[in-house]
């Protein structure tokens, strides 16, 4: 079960594929965006990755850091960030494997990937939208936008 809206979001430090450890409660003040996804390279995160590389200005307009998250080694992300040309971090949920996930409900064990979904804490540190999707379904950064711009 994800994450309940209104909850206090969890604290974690993940790697990024930026070399950097990435405390989300360094981040109160802003809003933040978790974009969890099961895997680099697969065909859907591929997509959104582009979408989100592409729609960056606008998260960025609204005050909005975006961090995808998923199981992948920090190697796979900096392999994927260059490839894709990505400039948002990558976190690696990697050891112990989806531990930052099942914080929020969000990791698959059966399967041993995060799932698709997308959480946004507010400045405050509180959890207040929460996307779960289906596997091959692509989230929609417009939706996400529109949810932010709904928090001010």
């Amino acid at each position: 079960m994800p994450i309940a809206v209104g909850t206090p979001a969890p604290d974690f430090t993940l790697k990024g594929h930026d070399d950097r450890e990435h405390r989300l409660s360094d981040l109160r003040g802003q809003t933040v965006v978790l974009a969890f996804y099961p895997l680099d390279f697969s065909p859907v995160c591929s997509k959104e990755h582009v979408c989100f590389r592409e729609d960056l200005a606008a998260f960025n307009a609204v005050g909005a850091r975006v961090f995808g998250i998923s199981v992948d080694s920090v190697w796979a992300h900096k392999a994927f960030a260059r490839e894709l040309g990505l400039e948002f971090p990558l976190l690696a949920d990697f050891q112990p494997r989806g531990a930052a996930a099942a914080l929020y409900g969000l990791h698959l064990a059966d399967k041993g990937i995060d799932a698709r979904a997308t959480v946004i804490i507010d400045k405050k540190g509180v959890v207040r939208h929460v996307e779960v999707h289906d596997i091959p379904q692509q989230r929609d950064n417009r939706k996400i936008l529109e949810t932010i711009r709904s928090l001010d």
